[in-house]
């Protein structure tokens, strides 16, 4: 919009004398000439304000969201879950909408106790005792448990099951740059991960792995043996890092039982609709021997001067912002209000809600699936047991497939990456959510059926 400027001539010109320079060039001279910007940015003249809504509305009006006109079928770690009326209105209400890091205990009260909430529902969903309320994303929260990990362990080698969404592996290998750890992926076979043979030095460190990451539903929707996973890290001395589907959990065992040390996951599912890059919500439980490593915010209870029951912010001495080059985390924001709205979505749900959204999600994929089977020339990707995602094979590549189901009012999936289809492009990834109708269904599969004509 024309006429916007920060500081008016005056205040810069005081800024200027302040600093005894003549001009802003001045105050740039230090910069070299090659890092500056040459003859300005190209950028068009400004617009009044209503001209520059009507702008945005226009290219807006160029997405096609989820909703009655294309029904998802999506999912890949973000899906398209019910949001109840009172998740929204509880949510948005101003105390939790302009609240932000609760570092004084005195006037955040209510916050700090919506986070504990939150932390306490999160611990018992992934059956591990300690949790926190910090991370940005399930790929953030990967990162800081392969950290932890790595810490505790003491070793840099890091296998991860290609069954981790690649958007989080992508991640994981960017932070590992820096880090120092050495990654090394597990190709799955038959839509698992092989476990066998895998007790060997990894990634050329020269010593076992430290730490071993698996995803449970994995990416294309299979059930891994978490079993087998806990055992190789009991023979090695490696933690366990499970990547969990926090609404599968809902009739899973969790990961605590199964052994993990650090469960992480993607909470957007509980009460955050999809959206053009978020927002989304980092989960984060361990075991209480790793607490001291957790990374970001933890809220604890106790009581105050007269006995009163009171929350604060604890062990923030791990923090970039206390500790700087010696913190154990770098995580020094938050994702309050993001987390307040996962805890009002799961208080509303309850274990009864939690596990019927599972299984009808789960019920709905078997019914999908079977449909799309029944499909001349569709063919399952792997037999492995799903829960509420699989993978199928197209008669053409998968990518034509989605254009053209678009175009029928459906967002078909998520066209494979060779790797995980034996080099061929006719990989699908479907996801099935307990908002999708039989008809719809239905419909999607009719539509599927005439796309791959």
């Amino acid at each position: 919009m024309a006429g916007y400027a920060p500081h008016t001539d005056g205040e810069i010109g005081a800024m200027l004398e302040a600093l005894g320079l003549a001009t802003v060039d001045d105050l740039f001279a230090v910069v070299p000439e090659a890092l500056r910007l040459a003859g300005g940015l190209q950028l068009p003249a400004g617009l009044p304000e209503p001209d520059a809504f009507a702008r945005v509305e226009q290219l807006a009006g160029a997405n096609r969201p989820c909703g009655p006109d294309l029904v998802c079928f999506a999912g890949g770690g973000i899906y398209d879950h019910e949001v109840p009326p009172v998740t929204r209105a509880l949510a948005s209400r101003s105390e939790f909408v302009t609240s932000y890091t609760p570092y004084q205990p005195e006037v955040a009260q209510g916050v700090l106790q919506a986070v504990f909430e939150f932390q306490t529902l999160l611990a018992r969903l992934s059956g591990l005792p300690v949790a926190n309320a910090s991370l940005y994303d399930g790929a953030a929260a990967l990162v800081e448990g392969v950290n932890l990990g790595v810490a505790a362990s003491g070793r840099h080698g890091v296998l991860v099951s290609a069954g981790v969404p690649p958007a989080w592996r992508a991640v994981l290998r960017t932070f590992a740059a820096g880090t120092g750890h050495a990654v090394e992926e597990i190709a799955l076979v038959d839509g698992v991960t092989p476990w066998e043979g895998l007790d060997t030095p990894s990634g050329g460190t020269g010593s076992a792995p430290g730490v071993v990451v698996v995803s449970y539903p994995n990416y294309l929707g299979c059930l891994e043996d978490l079993a087998a996973a806990r055992a190789l890290c009991d023979r090695v001395g490696a933690l366990l890092v499970v990547a969990f589907d926090p609404v599968c959990a809902g009739i899973l065992r969790s990961p605590g039982d199964w052994g993990a040390d650090v469960a992480v996951g993607e909470g957007q599912p509980f009460g955050m609709p999809l959206s053009y890059g978020g927002p989304c919500l980092g989960l984060f439980s361990c075991a209480m021997a790793h607490v001291r490593r957790l990374p970001g915010r933890l809220v604890g209870e106790t009581v105050d001067a007269e006995g009163r029951r009171a929350y604060v912010t604890t062990l923030r001495a791990r923090e970039q912002d206390i500790r700087r080059e010696k913190a154990t985390s770098n995580v020094c924001t938050n994702q309050t209000l993001m987390a307040v709205t996962a805890a009002v979505q799961l208080g509303w749900l309850g274990t009864s809600g939690l596990a019927e959204i599972a299984l009808r999600s789960a019920r709905g994929a078997r019914y999908c699936r079977q449909s799309l089977l029944a499909v001349p020339g569709v063919e399952a990707l792997v037999d492995a047991p799903v829960v509420r995602e699989f993978a199928v094979s197209l008669p053409v590549p998968a990518a034509v497939a989605v254009e053209r189901l678009a175009e029928e009012g459906f967002l078909a999936g998520i066209a494979l990456d060779a790797a995980y289809t034996g080099g061929h492009d006719r990989g699908l990834l479907v996801a099935v959510t307990e908002r999708r109708t039989r008809a719809e269904i239905d419909a999607y599969v009719a539509a599927v059926e005439k796309a791959v004509r």
